[in-house]
């Protein structure tokens, strides 16, 4: 396993409360090992194990780090190192997966440095965690689930999500390298009213702008729109040739806005102060 990582972002959402738990494995030059990092409205924790610790089932989706376990039925986490001190169970609901693989016919192409995957847009969360003696309840709550892969997160990248009343949305835009060309990559989701709506560059979605946070794409007669207003970036960190090695500022839960437009009619418009957002680019 050579210059490559694999990883899940769980999200989980109460009225007040934001939790995302990203648990991974990685390899730079044949030297693997597994992490699990934390993110609330407030902190963020990063937390290295030996690759040993690490173990997926070949069957479903079950993946354990440490004493830590992660299914289709929930979380259990379990881990007591320095600086870092976290406990409890989260049951979820049944998740709700997009139509097909969010890349398209882009998970055919070799050699593409990261490849992302939607999980859940959607499912309710119960349980509790204590964090640092700071406790996270949910009840009837939201969570959502991605995963990522390949080698190296892109260069320049902005990559949002945010679960809102009726729904849940993302999007990731990205600068790509292809061979010795470079595009911009787009793909995202608005789930809304029970009913998918997908903007990916294979369905001929452009940037139309992408400046001081504010990205605007479009696709056909689809225009969508997403502004980070307010942020509160943690550090987190996110792979370069398999190593864990650079610094990413997230914003698990800050004020950003949104609108859906299709031929002119709006289907979405809505600002909210509990959007997820990354936004890796020089301005």
């Amino acid at each position: 396993m050579r210059n490559y990582f694999c990883g899940w972002y769980f999200k989980a959402q109460s009225g007040d409360r934001t939790l995302a738990v990203i648990a991974a494995y990685h390899s730079a030059d044949n030297n693997p090992t597994c992490s699990l990092q934390f993110i609330t409205d407030t902190g963020a924790w990063n937390v290295v194990y030996p690759y040993n610790k690490f173990n997926k089932s070949k069957d479903g989706f079950h993946v354990s780090i440490g004493n830590s376990t992660f299914s289709t039925s929930g979380i259990t986490l379990d881990v007591h190192e320095e600086g870092i001190d976290v406990s409890g169970n989260l049951v979820y609901g049944l998740w709700t997966p997009i139509k097909y693989d969010i890349m398209g016919p882009f998970r055919f192409v070799p050699f593409m440095e990261c490849r992302h995957s939607v999980i859940s847009m959607y499912h309710t969360v119960n349980g509790k965690i204590l964090l640092n003696g700071e406790e996270f309840v949910f009840n009837n709550s939201s969570g959502y689930i991605e995963g990522d892969r390949g080698y190296s997160f892109p260069k320049v990248y902005s990559w949002t999500q945010c679960i809102f009343e009726g729904g849940s949305l993302m999007l990731s835009i990205a600068d790509i390298p292809f061979g010795p060309f470079r595009f911009t990559g787009i793909i995202g989701v608005v789930y809304l009213g029970g009913k998918e709506y997908r903007i990916a560059t294979y369905l001929g979605a452009k940037q139309e702008k992408i400046e001081n946070g504010e990205i605007i794409v479009k696709q056909g007669k689809m225009k969508f729109t997403a502004k980070l207003i307010e942020k509160h970036a943690l550090p987190l960190k996110a792979p370069t040739r398999g190593e864990m090695s650079r610094i990413i500022r997230e914003s698990a839960s800050c004020r950003a806005s949104y609108k859906l437009e299709i031929a002119g009619e709006t289907l979405l418009c809505f600002e909210s102060d509990k959007a997820s957002f990354e936004y890796e680019y020089p301005n």
